[in-house]
């Protein structure tokens, strides 16, 4: 029975999945008698295929290198100008490949609840300049996707939702990939599903599922043809492998997943911290455990002089916000973003974490907090 952090024990804050080498090994040699490493290869169209089945997707797949060229092709689809309305809560890539694409992220304020985007303030922060919103699903947790589309709808913006974080989560319409009018998703190591590195887009519109393929492949429409500017966005036959396999344990991963998200909650003193909302009507995925401390001064105590010392690693997540990076002008209104980036970690969560860890860790922040 683990009781202390005595023996110096090593957490990651998250930890990749990887299935039995055999079956990866497998795939492997069929893709090595084929000899054919990219370019839109059958293990490609299988893995799209099979995550449309599994996912019960209405919108097309198509599958990319990584998120964040996932976001930059779903920009360049849409003909994005000017502005577009988004949120300082979330990782980088969502503001620099803003940023990256010419385009100027206007930021509003996020909810105290679950993190996201402020539905009620974006009609507000929309100028003649405005041509999009670009919303943060935060931690999985779908936004006020109806409020969005009607603002949208009023303004003729497009929508696109950063779902880096929704893989087999769904809402009361089915999956969260289906929302907006391109949603992007990575499929990074870090991520439950991941294919070691890669992304998809997700639309309804077949017009725009088409541009997107095109662009992903230099414009290519036939060996010498080409339709339109395009970049080299493919994913690997190696890469859509690893999803193949890891495609099969995605039931259980979730499942593993919510069982220590559920022990975390449950051991956890509600005395003394705060959990993002997660709401009823949804299939919730479980890929983070954020905890709110009481004040920023507590949170870097647990990061710096606890975890740290004791192996535990542990993630300011997302610190800081976006509005005070060095090349996007800064935004003093932002209270709610600030405070809750300031106090914000996220604990150990991956797939087979021993719950006498969890256990440990939750003893050991009742205790000194």
């Amino acid at each position: 029975m683990i009781k202390t952090f005595s023996d110096k024990i090593k957490i990651p804050v998250t930890k990749p999945f990887l299935p039995p080498i055999e079956e990866y090994q497998n795939e492997l040699q069929k893709i090595w008698k084929r000899n054919w490493l990219t370019n839109n290869g059958p293990v490609l169209k299988l893995l799209e295929k099979s995550i449309s089945e599994k996912l019960a997707l209405n919108s097309e797949i198509i599958t990319v290198n990584n998120g964040t060229t996932a976001l930059q092709l779903a920009f360049k689809a849409l003909d994005l100008k000017g502005e577009v309305i988004t949120t300082p809560f979330s990782y980088v890539a969502t503001t620099s490949s803003l940023v990256w694409e010419g385009l100027k992220p206007i930021y509003v304020d996020i909810k105290q609840n679950d993190f996201n985007i402020n539905e009620n303030l974006i009609e507000s922060a929309i100028t003649e300049k405005t041509t999009a919103i670009l919303a943060t699903h935060v931690f999985g947790v779908p936004n006020n996707t109806k409020v969005i589309k009607k603002i949208a709808e009023k303004y003729n913006l497009k929508v696109i939702y950063d779902a880096a974080h929704c893989f087999g989560a769904k809402n009361s319409d089915g999956s969260v990939f289906d929302l907006g009018d391109i949603s992007i998703t990575s499929f990074h190591a870090t991520k439950l599903f991941h294919t070691v590195e890669g992304g998809a887009l997700f639309t309804q519109q077949k017009d725009i599922a088409k541009r997107i393929r095109l662009m992903r492949n230099f414009g290519h429409d036939g060996p010498t043809n080409f339709s339109g500017i395009g970049i080299n966005g493919k994913m690997s036959e190696i890469h859509a492998a690893m999803g193949i396999v890891n495609l099969r344990y995605i039931n259980s991963i979730i499942t593993s997943r919510k069982s220590a998200y559920n022990l975390y909650k449950t051991l956890l003193d509600e005395q003394k911290f705060n959990f993002q909302e997660i709401p009823d009507n949804i299939a919730y995925n479980y890929p983070y455990f954020p905890l709110l401390f009481e004040d920023e001064v507590k949170a870097i105590s647990a990061q710096k002089e606890l975890f740290n010392k004791e192996g535990i690693q542990t993630r300011r997540y997302f610190h800081p916000i976006l509005s005070e990076l060095d090349y996007v002008e800064a935004n003093s209104s932002l209270n709610i973003a600030r405070d809750i980036s300031s106090r914000i970690l996220c604990l150990p969560l991956y797939a087979d974490i021993d719950s006498r860890y969890v256990e440990l860790i939750c003893n050991y922040l009742n205790s000194n907090f």
